[in-house]
């Protein structure tokens, strides 16, 4: 069995250490790929300080990564030796539900063979899952993706996520042209959607805490920027948008947003706030509204998403830092400190 380096934590204090992993060897439809970016998902914080539940560590974290494959099973056809590659939130399903056969394999609905969440879950061997903080994994080919040449290797794992949450509901809440979108937080997600948004041609608008980058925000495409700081803000955009995408776990920011929508708009939340969102039902019969969620895509429109971006020259602004860098890192995601998405490089493991 394969045995790779990996970075992991013992505890929600979130303290990494150098470690070494095994990994299976390939099965008959399965891929081996060294992974070579691994992207800091805050989605990665919140789990391993036990903000959404309690853990079972050790756990090495990572749900995007970006690597090359140097072995194959002997039945696959969707990769070659040398591809470059990515995957996401999970790594297997059962292949055959309602939601699997319509490339929603995120929500698998069998009880038997259930989606599989790349760390943290059982994986089919019936071992716990290691993500992408390490040099390589083992996965079934129908869940990697393709890694075009255009998307720059470095920027390229955060799309695993990132770029997969925005997409999804901006596509299928009808960013397009003569729409008004706003994306609500200028961070890891936020960023990408407004690149997206403003792909799809889309006027887009991004409200953010404080106006500190505006700069950053008008460079990625948006035509407007607000501060939700700025009392007259709420004012401003009163009825203004057919779409916001809001990327912020700040559970009361919601009714503050809502009025900002068009007669029959849609809020759309991929932030997932701990707390609990409190919402008037008036607010929203009282304009034919809709508050939505959305929980990143299948394999299918992550393929869509990474041809989109390469089409379109869209990557994510990254720091790339090295494996003992992962720990500091944490803090100064939460703190707002980075831009716009760290990514490890595994090579300095």
């Amino acid at each position: 069995m394969p045995q790779v380096l990996a970075y992991a934590t013992s505890s929600k204090d979130g303290i990494f250490e150098k470690t070494t992993i095994e990994r299976r060897e390939p099965g008959p439809t399965e891929i081996f790929f060294e992974v070579k970016y691994a992207g800091i998902c805050h989605s990665d914080i919140h789990t391993v300080r036990e903000e959404w539940g309690p853990v079972d560590f050790p756990i090495v974290p990572g749900h995007e990564l970006a690597g090359i494959v140097t072995q194959i099973g002997p039945e696959v056809t969707k990769f070659t030796v040398g591809d470059k590659v990515g995957v996401g939130c999970f790594v297997d399903s059962c292949g055959e539900c309602e939601y699997c056969t319509s490339g929603q394999e995120q929500f698998c609905s069998s009880t038997e063979k259930p989606t599989v969440w790349t760390y943290g879950d059982k994986g089919r061997d019936g071992k716990k899952t290691d993500g992408g903080y390490s040099q390589g994994i083992t996965v079934e080919q129908n869940y990697a993706c393709r890694i075009p040449d255009e998307i720059p290797f470095e920027a390229a794992a955060p799309l695993m996520c990132a770029g997969i949450t925005t997409y999804s509901p901006l596509k299928r809440w009808g960013a397009a042209p003569g729409k008004q979108v706003a994306v609500v937080g200028m961070g890891g997600l936020g960023h990408m959607g407004v690149q997206i948004a403003a792909a799809l041609g889309a006027e887009v608008t991004v409200i953010s805490q404080t106006m500190s980058k505006k700069d950053d925000g008008i460079k990625f495409g948006a035509q407007h920027y607000f501060a939700m700081s700025d009392p007259e803000t709420k004012k401003q955009l009163r009825a203004r948008f057919d779409l916001i995408l809001t990327t912020v776990s700040n559970a009361d920011t919601v009714a503050d947003l809502l009025p900002m929508l068009k007669v029959s708009g849609a809020l759309v939340n991929v932030g997932l706030p701990e707390e609990h969102v409190k919402v008037s039902f008036g607010a929203l019969c009282g304009g034919n509204k809709i508050i939505a969620g959305s929980n990143i895509g299948g394999i299918g429109e992550t393929q869509e998403m990474l041809d989109f971006c390469a089409e379109h020259g869209l990557a994510p602004q990254v720091e790339v830092i090295s494996g003992e860098e992962i720990t500091g890192a944490y803090d100064k995601v939460v703190n707002s400190q980075v831009r716009y998405r760290y990514v490890i490089d595994t090579s300095t493991f």
